[in-house]
């Protein structure tokens, strides 16, 4: 697998980075973990408009889904070809709906699912494409998933937003590059159930046995070399911050 950092920005966008999303490729089958704002201008550097082939979404929060709307636009428009084929779309229950209310001004209230094809995400274990994927709810004030990618004996593991949770843990069991989300820095914000700090994220995937983390979701407002610092403290594996632009062959 390969793996493409998109946009990595926790809750808006920076100076640098669009917010969450990371493109997942294997066996010529493109796989998008969230559209976080400005997401769909930065994926453009790695693929067309027209090259994915199903997205996921963790969760309804704006900077991990608002340029879905954006993506609406351009599948149902597109003047060159026609009106795009209905592409997987996995996400919480809801999904269509908030979308739908998000872009306020469809032509129809059915108008995106004529180019998504909204599949409700629930703890399961299912295939997209060439990937074994697993799901789990994580623990965040609206529903909210991780996912488990597997293929070719190989895993990712991405944690969305979460605090901490048994189910992160599970998820990222023994996992070969867990991008983990650490918005929140370390006697800083105490928060249980929104986000997780650098040294939680640590904390974590030394619990689960995850052999690399890359840490992402650091809003422009949290300092990323402490959080890193003290991931390193609580977890011995390999640790960097996820970059806009950086790859991972998994």
């Amino acid at each position: 697998m390969k793996l493409t950092v998109v946009g990595c920005s926790g809750s808006f966008p920076s100076a640098e980075s669009a917010c969450s999303s990371y493109l997942v490729e294997a066996d010529g089958f493109r796989l998008l973990l969230d559209m976080g704002n400005g997401a769909l201008g930065e994926l453009q550097r790695h693929c067309g408009l027209y090259d994915l082939d199903a997205i996921f979404l963790s969760h309804l929060h704006a900077d991990h889904c608002i340029d879905m709307c954006a993506y609406f636009v351009a599948r149902y428009y597109r003047h060159d070809g026609g009106r795009c084929d209905p592409i997987p779309v996995y996400g919480p229950e809801g999904t269509e709906q908030r979308l739908t209310t998000a872009y306020a001004d469809t032509p129809s209230a059915s108008s995106m699912s004529e180019v998504f094809d909204f599949h409700t995400v629930k703890p399961s274990s299912f295939e997209i494409g060439p990937f074994s994927v697993h799901t789990e709810k994580v623990s965040h004030p609206v529903e909210a998933y991780g996912i488990r990618v597997e293929h070719g004996g190989r895993s990712l593991t991405y944690s969305g937003d979460t605090g901490v949770c048994d189910s992160l843990d599970e998820l990222a069991r023994d996992t070969d590059l867990f991008l983990c989300e650490a918005a929140f820095t370390h006697g800083k914000e105490n928060i249980p159930d929104l986000h997780l700090n650098g040294r939680e994220a640590g904390e974590t995937a030394t619990r689960a046995g995850a052999r690399r983390l890359v840490l992402t979701h650091i809003p422009p407002w949290t300092d990323p070399q402490e959080n890193l610092d003290h991931a390193r403290q609580a977890f011995t594996g390999p640790v960097e911050l996820a970059a806009p632009r950086a790859t991972y062959e998994i």
